[in-house]
């Protein structure tokens, strides 16, 4: 296999020095045209690529951020990472994905990959408690800033959404539509959102005196949906909820799937509300009213935050973003 060309082989055959080349490369200015013209001439002839990895490791970090979600087939998340990713290009950063499918073990591994890689920074949207991997980032100077997620102690900046608020709004909103029974479809309950969602849900239905039913799912996703809509048409009409609040997206186009087959029309029989306002909710069987969050908002200011720590490597400066949900209405309510 042909050995790959180094700065030296372009010095030898642009009759140049090394530093030449390294100025041609990074500070151009500071070269003639003629020089940058013939060390140029010779990168090509030789098939020369810079190793800007080993450069940017020998500076003690490198120029990639790096980012764990919580499921890269969630709409959500795969927007928050594209508005992360399309800020960071802004700047000359680049950002690694992983998604840990909410499993700890893979959470763990990214994170290992990432501090191995001495990555800028490091976004996350942790399945679990994260403090004392967060504090061991910082011991070796990565910052962090959590996503979607907020950790009381401030151990960390953070950009998320009002959750409980959210789920206030979604079941505020079925009640005021007429709904005398409605449940909350979503899990599992150890992801910080799902709780906060069922939190505001099961406040706002206490205070107008109207039932609630926890139904807990084991994803957040479309086949979990549609086992809780199966086993809710088992039940007698007069058993089942008049509306459903599902956790996100994915479990509401579940569940309408199976109310559409089943024939039971959505919303006179059961009204349905998501969470997230993915792109698939406005084209949904049922057009899916939803709660909205500002998804690729939270990716570009997590890039903000993780980006101004690095650069002034002071915690001091962690800073709590959170934004408000808003209700977004459509034909599976209305």
């Amino acid at each position: 296999m042909m050995e790959s060309a180094s700065v030296r082989d372009v010095a030898a055959l642009a009759q140049v020095s090394v530093g030449t080349v390294s100025n041609v490369l990074n500070h151009p200015e500071k070269v003639s045209e003629t020089t940058v013209s013939r060390v140029q001439s010779a990168i090509r002839e030789l098939g020369f690529i810079r190793n800007d990895a080993a450069r940017q490791l020998r500076a003690g970090h490198s120029n990639a951020i790096g980012l764990v979600i919580l499921d890269v087939t969630n709409p959500f998340f795969t927007d928050v990472a594209r508005g992360a990713q399309q800020h960071a290009a802004s700047f000359g950063k680049s950002v690694i994905l992983g998604s840990s499918d909410e499993k700890p073990d893979l959470e763990r591994s990214y994170l290992d990959l990432f501090e191995e890689q001495r990555v800028l920074g490091v976004l996350l949207s942790p399945v679990g408690e994260v403090t004392s991997r967060l504090e061991r980032l910082r011991s070796r100077g990565i910052p962090a800033v959590l996503v979607d997620r907020i950790i009381p102690d401030a151990v960390a900046s953070s950009v998320s959404v009002d959750d409980v608020a959210g789920g206030r709004l979604a079941v505020r909103h079925l009640i005021e539509q007429g709904a005398s029974r409605v449940a909350f479809v979503g899990g599992p309950f150890g992801i910080r959102q799902v709780s906060d969602r069922a939190a505001g849900a099961s406040t706002v239905a206490q205070e107008l005196g109207v039932p609630l039913e926890i139904i807990a799912t084991d994803a957040l996703s479309i086949p979990e949906g549609r086992r809780v809509a199966s086993e809710l048409l088992v039940r007698e009409p007069a058993r089942r909820p008049d509306a459903v609040f599902a956790a996100n997206d994915l479990v509401a186009i579940g569940l309408l799937q199976t109310f559409f087959a089943a024939g039971v029309a959505v919303p006179r029989d059961i009204a349905v509300i998501g969470y997230d306002d993915i792109g698939f909710a406005a084209t949904a069987v049922v057009p899916l009213s939803s709660i909205s969050q500002p998804s690729a908002l939270i990716g570009r200011t997590a890039i903000d935050l993780v980006l101004a720590e690095a650069a002034s490597g002071d915690p001091a400066d962690r800073q709590a973003i959170v934004f408000q949900p808003e209700l977004v209405v459509r034909d599976s309510t209305a």
